[in-house]
């Protein structure tokens, strides 16, 4: 069956749930864990010609967001240790989260990839898409959505 199930994390209560689920399935079947978590690139925002005083440099913005992957991914290795369950992670940076989480599975070997799904339906989910749903669509390795 499955040797390695990616989880990934935005750090969301959702996530967490997520995280609890997924490492007790992993457990079930005796799988590795491997956790991920995605930094979109640095968009500085402008009010017309102005630029707000506390705006991060590119570079702070990416150090802020790695950490707070750290610490998200140290929630994973947590649970997934406590499982008796060996357990790697890393902290990607990718232009959609959706291609970093595909990119973390193919890099890491991982052959489930077990996620959350924040279940906007209707106008919102169109308006706003859903990473869940684009990883659906783009990825190979199958996918066991969490709700």
């Amino acid at each position: 069956m499955y040797k390695n199930v990616l989880i990934p994390t935005d750090g969301s209560k959702l996530s967490q749930k997520a995280i609890k689920s997924g490492v007790a399935f992993a457990k079930s079947i005796k799988a590795r864990v491997t956790g991920c978590y995605v930094v979109e690139p640095f968009e500085p925002y402008y009010y017309g010609g102005y630029s707000p005083a506390d705006m991060p440099t590119a570079k702070e913005f990416e150090r802020r967001a790695r950490e707070a992957g750290k610490t998200y991914l140290q929630q994973i290795e947590k649970a997934a240790r406590a499982a008796g369950l060996a357990y790697s992670g890393s902290v990607v940076k990718s232009d959609a989260p959706y291609r970093g989480i595909i990119g973390a599975a193919k890099k890491g070997g991982c052959d489930l990839i077990f996620m959350a799904s924040h279940g906007r339906g209707g106008l919102s989910g169109v308006l706003l898409g859903s990473e869940t749903h684009k990883v659906l669509t783009h990825s190979k390795i199958p996918v066991l959505v969490y709700r």
